[in-house]
């Protein structure tokens, strides 16, 4: 059901709340039931891939992650970032696209947060990333995920390179999904860019999405989803969200249940 719930407790200053998210990371299901930002995620996954993935992003009030020169540090505020390193404790993986590793160039740690670091995990379709990225030296084990008939590398710093097959332009999503799990990796957080997320939400491979809402306009910039137009108001995916203040951010919590827009399914024909 929608509407505006109480403020979650852990989206404030982690040090009134460092007893309760210890619990949290201890899988203390009484702690988990209070907690209903975190309880999905934690949860056995329904899926048949056997993941859970989560979609991440914080956006402007106007709908833009980033300025059109792709600066986005920062759209969300402080605590909007520990809401993100907390979701990082609790996955298993982080997910992001090439071109956010490009610009942003981010740790993908907890290192605001208790907890431990997830593995990171990085889709360069084409292996055009020059290899220089943090990620690839510094912190947890990184996955490169590329294609098959991409060109043939070293691997970059310590990461390891897995192979999938294509899906159209870009990745296989359910073979990604489908090597995670065999990893261990079943908890997914997908951080972004838009164009990567977008790929998640339009293959129907997402359980659940958080969006911050900041209130902030930029008037131009990247759009926090790319996705086919639908033909009218009635044929765009209608969501269902619950909405909790965390500082001066707004953040939607929302259940996808790995539905996809109605402008991304296959046709049934005539």
């Amino acid at each position: 059901m929608s509407g505006l719930a109480p403020p979650c407790p852990l989206a404030h200053d982690p040090a009134n709340d460092v007893a309760a998210w210890r619990r949290v990371l201890a899988r203390d299901a009484g702690e988990i039931a209070r907690q209903p930002l975190f309880a999905p995620l934690l949860s056995t996954p329904a899926a048949i891939d056997g993941c859970f993935v989560l979609g991440r992003i914080a956006q402007s009030l106007d709908g833009r992650i980033a300025t059109a020169s792709g600066a986005s540090r920062w759209i969300g505020g402080r605590e909007d970032i520990l809401h993100t390193h907390r979701l990082r404790a609790l996955c298993d993986a982080v997910l992001v696209g090439a071109g956010t590793l490009r610009a942003d160039d981010p740790q993908l740690t907890t290192r605001e947060v208790e907890g431990p670091s997830p593995a990171r995990v990085v889709l360069d379709t084409d292996r055009r990333l020059d290899g220089t990225q943090h990620v690839f030296h510094h912190g947890p084990p990184t996955l490169l995920l590329c294609a098959e008939d991409a060109p043939v590398r070293p691997a970059p710093g310590k990461a390891r390179v897995v192979r999938l097959p294509r899906d159209g332009g870009g990745l296989s999503l359910a073979h990604a999904l489908a090597f995670l799990a065999a990893e261990g990796l079943r908890r997914v957080c997908v951080e972004g860019g838009g164009i990567t997320l977008s790929r998640f939400l339009a293959a129907g491979a997402l359980d659940r999405l958080h969006v911050t809402l900041a209130p902030l306009l930029l008037g131009a910039g990247i759009p926090a989803f790319t996705l086919p137009a639908a033909a009218s108001p009635a044929h765009g995916l209608r969501l269902d969200w619950t909405v909790y203040p965390i500082g001066a951010d707004l953040l939607l919590d929302i259940p996808l249940h790995r539905i996809r827009p109605p402008s991304c399914r296959p046709h049934a024909g005539p």
